[in-house]
């Protein structure tokens, strides 16, 4: 799996998004030929060596506007300059990757026209990746980077740990700029991204990194004066707003549709890749992926192509199930889940429309436009199996239909095994594996759904919960019915009230619709099987039985059958915590260790909506605090920094504050 991480002592130094710090990183002791490394900074002594344009064949035309591309893996394009460039927040973190210093690319007086496009990076090589898509289902054609543009690779720097570089065995970070304008991908769009979408892909990359999810990382944002029409709300009443633009960073950002370029013409839709037939280019793609990012496998069946491709798609099949099952870990739903939205490293990509659930649904849908729910958190395993046929697909004769079968058809086993994994660290099951461990999993799930829990929330505070013998924290007694009574009134506190139910529970379908079904199950039964049979009808039929319930019920009734539905899984989680304990002699050292595992598992906080839309709505005014204090990035270096505070969850922000000082940069 590729997890970069830095190892835990660094994480109480580094500055993240503005935050003073002590330098964990020099910076690269390199010339290039605009000047010594005396008299230049660190953004133009990275030294790019940049194997991609050299390995595969690139697109040379100057032409303007969109066009098809054909026998190219990349286009040579020009970045276009923004007017008055300014820093809104950098990663410290993430720019160490490049040997680059938060502090020194702050104080740059041309850092953030180097890192907003509007002035060249000396090595760099501006191009824009060619690929296609299946979107929501059906092929698209060609895609390709309408608004991100590849500056070129840097290579790591020589203090770089062994762990990032045995997760990035090129040793060269491929650096984007997202935003930085017209692309020959950019159809009927401007090649911009503004301050709100923006905002949202920094702290979301580097959130998922401190939750130790494979991720993208993004080493800074740049908003400027330039402006572009957007229409939030498709509502006909655009508005004008700032041009960003965020550094991404990342080994590559290949993707399952970069294969997509040699599709040929797809039945349903019409469409066909750009690059139909030239399997002599697909093989190069294929080469220099599995010989650049997988060489383990490139040595093991040098002789035998077949094979090393069959161990290539297994692997990406592998690191697939690995972070979908995280994902589903934390609660977070990706929202755009198209083939061109999956990377070839297993790595969560492109951040759209994304967000972590608050009350556990399993139906919950994160993109307005989603209004099948393809892309729920439910469908989200299915979905990712669904995007590996289809790469499946694309590579062709160089992977053989029933090899690639037998691979697939180990995928939801592998995702049920990594996801039932990481669900036994939440509930703090270490010592043995139970065959019942995934019946208590999906009950805690149902009567997370019924009660209307926060999924964060609720599995955080289960480290609360004692192994029985452990005197539970805020309990008078061992005794089992007092650490029964603490514990259902703690997961209570989580659960939603009667008027949030009811908000959540209310159907969403158009009432004469409804009715209109709802008629047809008494005049015509038949009917009415076929078409409650369709997942949006049945799921909106049992919104509206549950929506009932709930009108007929009470408050205190509500309460009464939330309380006794935790008592009975809290039941049955005590019973699995003692077979834990059966033959420990030292119930304190297993119970320290639980907790342990347990809140560094489970989150304490999360980048949830409200946070991300606090730091852009803020951000749209000029002040920039939100999005690099405490409860935006900061909130991501708390993530990790929690386990050592006793504080509520009620306002974490006053903790961060106490643990760093956060540095405000004027707008």
């Amino acid at each position: 799996m590729l997890s970069i991480r830095i190892s835990r002592p660094q994480i109480l130094m580094p500055g993240l998004c503005g935050l003073s710090s002590t330098r964990l990183y020099a910076s690269a002791h390199m010339t290039d030929n605009m000047g010594s490394a005396a008299s230049s900074s660190g953004l133009e002594r990275l030294h790019f060596d940049n194997v991609v344009l050299r390995r595969l064949p690139l697109d040379t035309s100057q032409e303007p506007g969109s066009r098809t591309v054909r026998g190219a893996c990349f286009s040579r394009v020009q970045t276009q300059p923004l007017l008055k460039p300014r820093f809104v927040a950098v990663s410290a973190p993430a720019l160490s990757l490049l040997g680059l210093d938060a502090e020194e690319v702050l104080q740059d007086k041309l850092g953030a026209e180097y890192l907003s496009g509007s002035r060249l990076l000396p090595g760099s090589e501006p191009a824009a990746h060619c690929y296609c898509g299946h979107q929501f289902g059906h092929f698209a054609g060609q895609l390709g980077d309408g608004a991100a543009c590849y500056l070129g690779e840097v290579r790591a720097p020589l203090n770089q740990s062994p762990e990032l570089l045995r997760d990035n065995p090129a040793g060269r970070w491929e650096i984007q700029l997202k935003g930085a304008g017209l692309t020959p991908y950019s159809r009927q769009a401007d090649g911009r991204k503004v301050l709100r979408s923006s905002v949202r892909e920094f702290l979301c990359s580097e959130a998922m990194f401190w939750l130790g999810i494979p991720t993208t990382r993004a080493g800074s944002l740049v908003t400027s004066e330039s402006r572009v029409l957007r229409d939030i709300y498709y509502s006909g009443q655009p508005r004008s707003e700032r041009c960003s633009v965020v550094l991404r960073i990342a080994p590559t950002f290949i993707r399952f549709g970069s294969f997509e370029i040699f599709r040929p013409q797809d039945e349903l839709t019409g469409r066909k890749g750009p690059s139909v037939n030239l399997s002599d280019l697909r093989a190069q793609l294929l080469d220099y992926v599995i010989d650049t990012f997988y060489p383990n496998i490139q040595q093991d069946h040098a002789e035998d192509r077949i094979k090393r491709n069959t161990a290539f798609f297994r692997e990406v099949s592998e690191r697939t199930a690995r972070l979908v099952a995280q994902w589903q870990c934390v609660g977070f739903c990706h929202g755009v889940l198209n083939t061109d939205n999956m990377s070839v490293l297993g790595l969560t990509l492109d951040y759209g429309p994304f967000g972590f659930m608050n009350r556990f649904d399993p139906d919950f849908v994160c993109n307005a436009s989603d209004t099948g729910g393809r892309y729920s958190y439910r469908a989200q395993p299915s979905v990712c199996r669904w995007n590996l046929v289809r790469l499946a697909e694309a590579l062709g004769p160089e992977l053989p239909p029933h090899l690639a079968e037998a691979v697939l058809n180990d995928f939801l086993p592998l995702y049920n095994a990594h996801y039932l994994g990481i669900m036994r660290r939440k509930l703090g099951l270490l010592r043995r594996e139970s065959p019942e461990d995934e019946e208590l999993v999906t009950l805690m799930l149902q009567t997370m759904h019924n009660t209307g829990a926060d999924f964060t929330n609720t599995f955080r505070c289960l480290s609360q919960v004692p192994c029985p013998g452990v005197l539970a924290k805020g309990c008078d007694s061992g005794e089992p019915s007092d650490l029964g009574d603490h514990a259902v009134e703690m997961l209570l506190s989580h659960c939603a009230s009667l008027e949030e139910l009811r908000a959540a529970q209310r159907p969403t379908m158009d009432p004469r619709e409804l009715a209109m079904i709802m008629t047809l199950a008494q005049s015509n039964p038949s009917l009415f099987q076929f078409l409650s049979d369709r997942k949006s009808v049945s799921q909106e039929l049992q919104r509206l039985e549950r929506f009932k319930e709930l009108l007929e019920m009470s408050e205190e009734q509500l309460r009464e059958r939330q309380r006794e539905a935790w008592k009975c899984w809290l039941y049955k989680y005590r019973m699995r915590l003692a077979l834990e304990c059966k033959g420990e002699s030292d119930l304190a050292e297993l119970e320290a260790e639980r907790v342990r595992v347990m809140n560094r598992t489970n989150p304490l906080i999360v980048l949830r909506n409200y946070i991300a839309q606090n730091a852009i709505e803020a951000a749209e005014i000029g002040d920039y605090s939100e999005v690099k204090s405490h409860e935006s990035c900061s909130v991501i270096l708390f993530i990790y920094l929690n386990m050592e505070f006793k504080v509520p969850f009620k306002n974490p922000k006053d903790t961060v504050q106490k643990v760093v000082k956060t540095r405000t940069l004027k707008a």
